[in-house]
């Protein structure tokens, strides 16, 4: 979700995630934030560092951008740890899925999502959430949803956006309509649909029992570009009841850490967790403690310490209050209760609040219905037990929106404001122009007789070295007029006319001001300065080349070198000379090569 809040009356759970962000990257891009439950077979592999995933960690797309891609190099990478993020205890990490651990997180936020008004602000795409595989949303639904997913078992490892305007009030009925949105495995599912995924393992069908054949999304949370404070960490732990459908206890994490899963939490001065808006507050547990779990968060902090509970639908929008909306888990001792709102029976897939002062019971109040998003329910005759809303954010502005026109491209294919003719969720425009991979940058910084630092001067290539001419570099891949594309990433250096045998290193950075010499040749980089490890050997041929993954790379150069859409960076290789060279300095430079990426 998006927002702002004062830095200087943010929760203690802020000061954690500016330790893991930075805060320049915390205000920097999107990320793409999600947690997987203990029966998904994802828990206990390795992420890309090699870190063992726990179904209490956050996770993001292994991606340079940490969104999804149709393009995943890898499975989802840990962005926030259990451990020292969350404040959670160590000693989960390497159990295989589907043996209940102590450190479950089942709902996630940062506290900036997105208002929710009564007015048009209410839109298309705005309600992000996610089912578990028992879902199946009877009503028509549009193509890619959880119609069309379940059935062939990939529905638990998406999220959708809900696909129509809602009323300016809380009503009881739709149906409305979702759309997929972001898929696990971004590979076509047995439905055909194809979108970006986050790289979690589909398909994944119901199947009762503790051992689940695919990924269940659990927790979610998009941390987005218009945040301007730092973000703090908000979460919920599992309960301990029996699921009705699955037939075996949930993992009890909130009971063995001294909560209820009903509580959201935050992490504490100490670092352990603390209760930030405690289950009775929010109408859960009238029937004991643990009986009901929240199961989906939604939380826009309004910057005062502590949890200021809302007493009406919409009171948040003057900062009063903060803007809490939850769901709870099948199995959970509220559904059937009256809400406070409507009076109507409450359900799995309902979007909640705290009960309202005055209402209709003590119990939760209905702000979105779950037929509203599209989702099933008793209520609408769908049997014993509706869809189950697992996780849930609240957006603006637009997330994946690669054609730039304000509207999250799920949405933008779905009401046909944008073609998709490939069927692969991205609108066409932003795929259908790549052309046949080409040269790619811009050549320059050369070695011209104004500037060689021993008279070896060369206006064509890099200053000359020890075999008479001069190194040369140049780019090739997927390009649009020459820029790189960064999602694509198969951009390749190569450096050619080079003496070798010998070693090179590449390495990027801005441009540099002015004429600085560099050994036998001409600097054409900047500070900061970001190398490309390894080191790359120079063939016989003299030639040697880096890439592709040159984006992805990028990530690890260190701070401020992360490859981003929209930036232009200035690449060149340093290459050792045989022998001393025409300077007696023993390396050499190629020329620079400007490369802008989009």
């Amino acid at each position: 979700g998006s927002g702002a809040m004062d830095k200087h009356h943010l929760p203690l759970a802020a000061a954690t995630a500016a330790a893991l962000f930075g805060a320049s990257q915390a205000s920097a891009q999107d990320r793409f934030l999600f947690s997987i439950d203990w029966q998904s077979p994802t828990v206990g592999t390795p992420d890309p560092s090699g870190v063992a995933i726990t179904e209490g960690d956050i996770l993001v797309p292994s991606t340079p951008t940490s969104l999804p891609s149709l393009t995943l190099p890898a499975g989802p990478s840990i962005a926030i740890p259990h451990v020292g993020g969350l404040g959670l205890p160590p000693g989960c990490a390497g159990h295989p899925g589907g043996t209940p651990c102590f450190v479950e997180v089942d709902a996630f936020s940062m506290g900036g999502d997105a208002t929710f008004v009564p007015f048009n602000e209410v839109r298309p795409g705005q309600i992000a959430f996610s089912v578990d595989e028992y879902a199946f949303a009877g009503f028509p639904n549009p193509f890619p949803s959880v119609t069309t997913e379940a059935p062939v078992g990939d529905s638990s490892a998406d999220c959708y956006l809900n696909a129509d305007f809602l009323p300016p009030a809380p009503v009881p009925f739709g149906p409305g309509r979702h759309v997929g949105w972001v898929d696990g495995n971004a590979a076509p599912s047995g439905s055909g649909a194809l979108y970006p995924g986050t790289g979690l393992i589909e398909p994944n069908f119901p199947m009762p029992g503790p051992v689940d054949n695919g990924d269940n999304l659990d927790a979610l949370d998009v941390a987005q570009n218009s945040i301007t404070a730092m973000p703090g960490l908000y979460y919920s732990l599992d309960a301990s009841f029996v699921d009705p459908l699955e037939g075996v206890p949930h993992s009890a994490s909130a009971l063995a850490l001294g909560y209820v899963g009903g509580d959201v939490l935050t992490p504490g001065a100490a670092g352990f967790p603390v209760v930030y808006a405690p289950a009775g507050l929010l109408g859960l547990d009238l029937f004991g403690p643990d009986t009901d779990d929240l199961d989906a968060l939604s939380l826009r902090e309004n910057g005062v310490f502590g949890y200021q509970v809302s007493n009406a639908p919409y009171d948040w929008v003057t900062g009063g209050s903060d803007q809490l909306v939850f769901s709870v888990r099948r199995g959970s001792a509220v559904i059937g209760m009256p809400d406070s709102i409507l009076g109507i029976p409450i359900e799995e897939g309902d979007l909640l609040v705290p009960p309202v002062a005055g209402g209709a019971s003590p119990f939760p109040g209905i702000l979105v219905t779950a037929e509203l998003i599209g989702l099933s329910t008793m209520r609408a005759g769908f049997g014993n037990f509706g869809d189950d809303l697992n996780a849930l954010d609240l957006l603006r502005p637009p997330v994946l929106d690669c054609d730039g026109d304000g509207i999250e491209d799920a949405i933008a294919i779905l009401t046909g404001l944008v073609p998709d003719a490939d069927g692969n969720g991205v609108p066409d425009s932003c795929t259908t122009i790549f052309p046949t991979p080409g040269p790619i940058g811009v050549a320059g910084c050369f070695c011209p007789a104004t500037v060689a630092p021993c008279g070896n001067a060369s206006p064509t290539t890099g200053c000359i070295h020890s075999l008479g001419t001069g190194g040369i570099l140049s780019g090739f891949g997927t390009q649009v007029g020459g820029a790189a594309i960064t999602g694509v990433d198969d951009l390749v250096l190569t450096a050619s006319s080079l003496p070798g045998p010998s070693f090179s290193l590449f390495f990027y950075g801005p441009p540099i001001g002015g004429v600085v010499t560099l050994g036998n040749g001409r600097l054409c980089v900047g500070a900061p300065l970001y190398r490309l490890l390894p080191v790359i050997p120079v063939s016989g041929a003299g030639v040697a080349t880096y890439g592709p993954g040159i984006v992805a790379t990028s990530a690890f150069t260190g701070p401020g070198g992360l490859i981003t859409a929209g930036s232009t960076w200035v690449f060149q290789t340093w290459f050792r000379e045989l022998g001393p060279g025409p300077c007696g300095l023993g390396s050499n430079l190629t020329n620079g090569l400007s490369v802008t990426f989009i």
